[in-house]
């Protein structure tokens, strides 16, 4: 029997909300967990009317818990929609601002965003926004610093996720910030999606098309995650896809929104926080093992990147966290 969770996860459901988004949230803080031998949230939908028509009409919801819902969560995912020139309804926008003033953590998927700039809890803070919108959001809420060539950002309390698949991205780093690298690598095999993906890399990712030499980094990227104890660096990664470095920088850019350097300091540093909380003590070991060289080195990167200290993180997320 899988052990409940006491964290509260609500996502309110409104009049022409989007499907896709609503799925990627049940998909990732919904579903029950027997292979981790607990769930890691407690989920609930909830909308401002019994029957709510999602958009174009697609389908109705029905069934789902009132407003009142939302009063009792630790995170709150918000609505979106397509018509985002369309004011919310006061309800919902004053339920977001009380969530806001008890401290409870804010969502936005894609147009989410506009939820919360138009509940005025984005005032002064860092936001994203599907670019297709960017010019709109802009002129309707100059006050929020918008970012917008960004999958999505973390402002602590307030987070924003760009589009539609970024909404995969974000809850994904939102469950590795609760819960830990490894958990967080669990979820993603069972969504058979990336585990991670930096909220700094690109929205709009260039593809090549279909009658082009095969280009794909797959193959570099499963060769050099074999061998992140080792000392490798971009001209090992561009030898071995038989490119320049200057080629190889072009395809990470392409196809991942990031940069070589970017992504290998990534994988690595996610390869030492799954080995700290299984229970590896030793911080110049763990350097060693995922190729960051020193113990000095892993604790400024693991600061800058993840916020949190090697002894912070295992507190959080160690052995001795069992229970969590």
């Amino acid at each position: 029997m899988t052990q409940e969770s006491s964290h509260r996860v609500v996502v309110i459901v409104d009049e022409n909300s989007n499907p896709f988004e609503l799925g990627c949230a049940t998909e990732i803080f919904g579903l029950r967990r027997p292979e981790l031998g607990r769930d890691l949230y407690d989920f609930r939908l909830c909308s401002p009317e019994p029957d709510i028509v999602m958009r174009d009409g697609f389908f109705t919801l029905t069934g789902v818990a009132s407003l009142d819902a939302a009063e009792e969560a630790d995170t709150l995912i918000v609505p979106n929609r397509p018509d985002v020139e369309v004011p919310r309804r006061p309800a919902v926008l004053d339920a977001v601002r009380r969530a806001h003033a008890r401290g409870a953590r804010l969502i936005g998927f894609c147009s989410g965003a506009f939820t919360l700039a138009e509940a005025g809890v984005l005032d002064g803070r860092r936001a994203t926004a599907h670019w297709q919108w960017a010019p709109a959001f802009r002129r309707r809420f100059p006050a929020v610093l918008l970012e917008t060539d960004v999958l999505f950002v973390d402002d602590g309390d307030i987070l924003t996720a760009a589009g539609s698949a970024a909404a995969l991205d974000l809850g994904l780093h939102v469950v590795r910030r609760d819960h830990g690298a490894e958990v967080a690598n669990a979820v993603s095999r069972r969504l058979v999606f990336a585990a991670h993906r930096a909220g700094g890399q690109r929205q709009f990712v260039e593809r090549p098309v279909p009658d082009l030499p095969d280009e794909s980094l797959a193959p570099v990227l499963a060769w050099a995650q074999e061998r992140l104890d080792t000392p490798l660096t971009v001209p090992d990664l561009a030898t071995r896809a038989a490119v320049s470095p200057a080629t190889l920088h072009r395809r990470f850019r392409a196809q991942l929104g990031t940069t070589p350097l970017a992504w290998l300091t990534g994988e690595r540093l996610t390869l030492a926080c799954r080995l700290i909380e299984r229970g590896e003590s030793s911080l110049e070991l763990v350097a060693r093992r995922t190729g960051l060289g020193t113990a000095t080195n892993l604790r400024a990167l693991m600061r800058r990147e993840i916020g949190l200290t090697p002894s912070a993180y295992r507190r959080r997320f160690g052995p001795a966290a069992g229970g969590r």
